[in-house]
């Protein structure tokens, strides 16, 4: 696998399209604070790690059964080919607002928000609206 992250939103996109309430993807520190994230940002409900099988495994609840997804669509903006950087000001906006950009500084993994209160740019590693 090249890009674990890539792997990652389109594990949670195919779940949402075929109407899954959870997510089962491969463990990895990276995946899971960028989980957290989407997490504390309102878009899925919780984040736990299944250590019963062979390898570790990270599961997300995606939503409640009987209801709607609060994620609309999940992107990466940042691949191994192209890395996109932004200073602070520049970090684009998702959706006015209603979006959450996820950019790794020298801080660890933020929010788009949360990097531009604390004045930090960093590479610029997805998006969820």
């Amino acid at each position: 696998m090249i890009d674990p992250i890539a792997d990652m939103l389109t594990r949670i996109r195919n779940a949402l399209a075929v109407g899954k309430t959870e997510a089962r993807l491969p463990y990895s520190k990276i995946k899971h604070q960028v989980a957290e994230l989407i997490r504390k940002s309102g878009f899925i409900n919780a984040v736990s790690t299944d250590k019963s099988g062979t390898f570790p495994e990270l599961v997300l609840e995606l939503h409640e059964p009987g209801t709607i997804s609060r994620i609309t669509n999940l992107e990466r903006v940042s691949k191994p080919g192209r890395r996109l950087y932004a200073k602070s000001a520049e970090i684009p906006r998702v959706y006015g607002g209603r979006g959450v950009m996820i950019v790794s500084t020298s801080k660890g993994l933020l929010t788009d928000n949360e990097a531009r209160k604390q004045r930090i740019g960093g590479e610029l590693i997805c998006k969820v609206w």
